[in-house]
């Protein structure tokens, strides 16, 4: 067992398959990635160049999960009276139930958003190595070039 993450976790599991002398592209997480690639490399490049705009978007919108975070505590503050009063009401425990479900919904909420953005940098990088075996500048080369003259 490893604390180190993801990424050395994968490492690990790969070193494994080697000494077993399996297929290391048989792995499923290989798989996908090869057929994320394989699917942009079947676009024409201008559609691709669209796709890659959308992919960098999502990657740097703030999304719902961070409005969510910041501005739930203030919603609670606002009508925390009122929240007080109907969660501690004639000794019940219903703020126990509240308290877990509202960690949890954060908990959960927060993975998914670092999930999503983790799935758009590698679709980003995907496209990014297409647009160099076409000879095609990302946006921020494009930038450069531009700066250049």
């Amino acid at each position: 067992m490893s604390f180190r993450g993801d990424a050395h976790k994968f490492y690990l599991k790969l070193k494994r398959m080697e000494n077993k002398d399996d297929s290391l592209k048989q792995t499923k997480e290989l798989s996908e990635i090869a057929k994320i690639q394989s699917f942009y490399k079947s676009i024409e490049t201008n559609t691709l160049r669209l796709i890659y705009y959308r992919m960098v978007k999502e990657k740097n919108g703030s999304g719902i999960v961070p409005i969510f975070v910041t501005t739930v505590p203030w919603f609670f503050f606002l009508f925390s009276k009122q929240l007080q009063e109907f969660l501690f009401q004639e000794g019940r425990s219903l703020w126990i139930f509240f308290s877990i479900l509202y960690i949890l919904t954060l908990f959960i909420s927060v993975i998914i958003h670092f999930r999503e953005k983790a799935w758009a940098a590698v679709h980003i990088e995907i496209i990014q190595d297409i647009f160099k075996t076409r000879n095609e500048p990302t946006s921020a080369a494009r930038q450069e070039k531009g700066r250049q003259y």
